[in-house]
This record gives structure tokens, C-alpha cells and sequence, in this order.
């Protein structure tokens, strides 16, 4: 007897029979602002990116998308106008399928339904401890987060264990994570490699200590928000 498909499986069953293959190069802008998505993308290879950009021109990237990932589900599932960027962070492969057809898909299959929920709760969360420390954090804060959680998402823990971010990371990709000028980023950096909490081994990043990178994330008590009910 054939092993049932897992919900992942069945994604990508749906994707190869019902999408059409796209290929991106760097920087190429898969979606732009205001613009209504042309189906529901998968990514098969390659990083992407969701930002916005500020009226002052400054970029806040939301997330950074690797293989496996699925986007513009807010715009087919919720009914959600599109309001952000889609671009490539290096050369990319995307399958894409029709709005209509993913959502009859998902319907008929629960499993599926769930998986993608599950994905969507835990970015969320993800995303609130961002928001913490954007809101209250201090530059320091606010760069060593971006840096945990680049780690955590595309980090593969080395047997010294040091962890290396298998992504290409410029100060300015952090700088944008953060919500932070190119500058400001630069020279945090700097201080994060004097401090031996990064080591810059081009392209890649490497964290010698994770725990101790996760102590600078940390907000001090006396810039953290009171509570509303004493």
C-alpha cells in the first residue's frame, strides 16, 4: 500500500500540475505595491523578499523567504489588497497557480488547510517578537534580533558550535530587517565583530554564540513598556 501524501507533498503535487514555472533574476521584482498578485507563488529555490517602503523612502523588510515558502496567501485566502514588495534576493525559480484553483484545492483538503495555518501562527509569532523589539529596542537591540532570527530561519549549527546563516546578508538586508539607516547598521556590526558576537566570512555570517548574541536582543527592564493594569 502506497504511503498517504503529507500535506506538503500534496502542495507540491498541486503546484507541478496546476502552476507554471517562473524564473527570477536578483534584485527582479516579483510584486510590486498596490499591484494585484497574478496567483499564489511557491518557491521552489532561491530567497525572496517582502518590504515596504516607508514615504521617506526607507525599506522595512518583513520576512525573507526561502524554498518551500508560499506568499501572496493573505490576498487569495483573506481577501487582503497587496500593499507590499515581492522581490528576489537572488536568482529564484517560483511556481505559481490560479487564485480560484488553490483555494478549491485547500478547501477540499483540511490537512493542507491546517499546515498552512500552523506556518502562518508560527510567523506570526515570530514576527511579534520582531515588532518587540522595534518598538522598544534600542539600534543594538533592534540589529541583534534580526540576526537571531536570520539564524534561526537559514542557521546551520557547525560541530564547533558556531552557527552559520546560509544566506547572503548585506548591512543593508540587516539595516532593512531592522528598521535601521545602512550607517547605523554598519557600525553596530563593526562592534559585534570586535565584540567576537559575529564573524563576517564573506558571503556568509557566522554567530560563535548564539546565547550570548540573544543577551544584546534582550530589551533592558527600565525600556520596556508599563504595564497597562498594575
Amino acid at each position: 500500500m502506497d504511503k498517504p501524501q503529507s500535506a506538503i507533498e500534496k502542495l507540491e503535487d498541486f503546484y507541478s500540475r496546476f502552476g507554471s514555472k517562473r524564473l527570477y533574476k536578483k534584485k527582479e521584482m516579483v510584486i510590486r505595491a498596490d499591484d494585484d498578485p497574478p496567483g499564489v507563488f511557491y518557491l521552489k529555490d532561491g530567497y525572496a523578499r517582502l518590504y515596504t517602503v516607508s514615504p521617506y523612502g526607507q525599506e522595512l523588510t518583513f520576512n525573507i523567504l526561502k524554498p518551500g515558502c508560499y506568499f501572496s496567501m493573505m490576498w487569495a485566502i483573506g481577501g487582503a489588497q497587496n500593499t507590499r514588495y515581492f522581490e528576489a534576493m537572488t536568482d529564484i525559480e517560483l511556481w505559481r497557480a490560479p487564485k480560484k484553483g488553490l483555494i478549491e484545492f485547500i478547501q477540499g483538503n483540511p490537512d493542507v488547510l491546517f499546515e498552512l495555518t500552523k506556518r502562518i501562527l508560527i510567523g506570526l509569532d515570530g514576527l511579534l517578537g520582531v515588532m518587540e523589539s522595534l518598538l522598544f529596542g534600542n539600534a543594538y537591540n533592534k540589529v541583534a534580533t534580526a540576526l537571531i532570527v536570520a539564524a534561526k530561519r537559514f542557521g546551520k549549527k557547525l560541530d564547533s558550535g558556531e552557527v552559520i546563516i546560509e544566506l547572503p546578508l548585506t548591512h543593508q538586508t540587516i539595516a532593512s530587517l531592522a528598521c535601521l539607516t545602512r550607517e547605523t547598521t554598519s557600525s553596530i556590526m563593526k562592534q559585534f565583530e570586535k565584540d567576537a558576537l559575529v564573524n563576517n566570512k564573506r558571503p556568509f555570517l557566522i554567530i560563535p554564540n548564539l546565547e550570548k548574541l540573544e543577551k544584546e536582543a534582550v530589551i533592558p527592564k527600565e525600556e520596556q513598556p508599563l504595564p497597562h493594569i498594575f
